[in-house]
C-alpha cells in the first residue's frame, strides 16, 4: 500500500484567516503555531478550556466567537483545524470546507482532512517537518528527538551566516555565474565547525564584502 497521497508543503499563513473550532488543549498548539507564523487566528467555541487560549482572547491576539459553529465562519477563511470533542461536527466542518475548497485538518480523524500537521524540529531557519502519514504520532515525536540530536541549536546561527552572505552575494555581484561560484565557495567553508567549536564571531557587513571582493578575483 501506498501513502503518496500527502504533499508536503510549507504555506505562507502571514496575515490569512486560520479559523478553528474548538477551545481546548488542541486548539491552544493549533493557535499558538499559526500565531507564530504571524496568521490572522479566530476561534469559534462556546468555551475555551484553555487558560492560554482565554488570554490571548483576552488580550486580543486572536478573535473568539463565544457560540456553537456555524457554516458561515468558513467565509473567508484560507484554512480551517476542525479541533472538537465531538467527531461527527468535526467530519462535518470538513464537509463543509471541502465544499468550499478550504483547507482543513481533522484533529479526530487525519484523513478526513486534506492536510495533516506533522510534528516539527525548528532550528532558526532550519525546519525539519516528521509525518509518520497518520500511522503514529508517538513515532513520529521519536524521530524528530533523534534529529534534535543529529541538528544541535549551532544550524541556528549557521544558518543565519549563510541567509547573510548569500544575500549580498545576490546584491553585490551582478553575474550568475559568479555568483554561483561565490555561493558554492560559501558552503564549502567549514563555517559549521566553528561554530561548534566554539570559535565564530558574526561577520560584520564588511567582512563579508570583503570575501566577496576577494572571492571573486580568485
Amino acid at each position: 500500500m501506498t501513502h503518496d497521497h500527502y504533499v508536503p508543503i510549507l504555506l505562507n499563513c502571514r496575515g490569512r484567516l486560520c479559523l478553528i473550532v474548538g477551545g481546548g488543549k488542541v486548539a491552544e498548539r493549533k493557535a499558538l503555531t499559526l500565531l507564530n507564523a504571524g496568521a490572522s487566528v479566530h476561534i469559534v467555541s462556546p468555551v475555551l478550556r484553555s487558560e492560554t487560549l482565554g488570554h490571548l482572547a483576552g488580550e486580543k491576539a486572536l478573535q473568539w466567537t463565544e457560540r456553537k459553529y456555524q457554516p458561515d465562519d468558513l467565509a473567508g477563511a484560507f484554512m480551517v483545524h476542525a479541533a472538537t470533542d465531538d467527531a461527527k461536527l468535526n467530519l462535518k466542518i470538513a464537509e463543509d470546507a471541502d465544499r468550499l475548497g478550504v483547507l482543513v485538518n481533522v484533529a479526530s480523524d487525519g484523513e478526513a482532512g486534506t492536510f495533516i500537521n506533522p510534528t516539527v524540529l525548528r532550528r532558526g531557519r532550519l525546519m525539519l517537518a516528521v509525518s509518520t502519514s497518520g500511522a503514529g504520532p508517538m513515532a513520529a515525536r521519536e524521530i524528530r528527538e533523534e534529529l534534535e540530536e543529529r541538528f544541535g541549536p549551532e544550524y541556528e546561527e549557521y544558518l543565519d551566516f549563510l541567509y547573510r552572505m548569500r544575500s549580498m552575494i545576490k546584491d553585490e555581484v551582478k553575474s550568475a555565474d559568479a555568483r554561483r561560484r561565490l555561493l558554492q565557495k560559501a558552503y564549502r567553508m567549514d563555517m559549521l565547525g566553528e561554530i561548534r567549536r566554539g570559535g565564530y564571531v558574526p561577520w560584520s557587513p564588511d567582512q563579508i564584502k570583503q570575501w566577496i571582493e576577494k572571492n571573486q578575483e580568485e
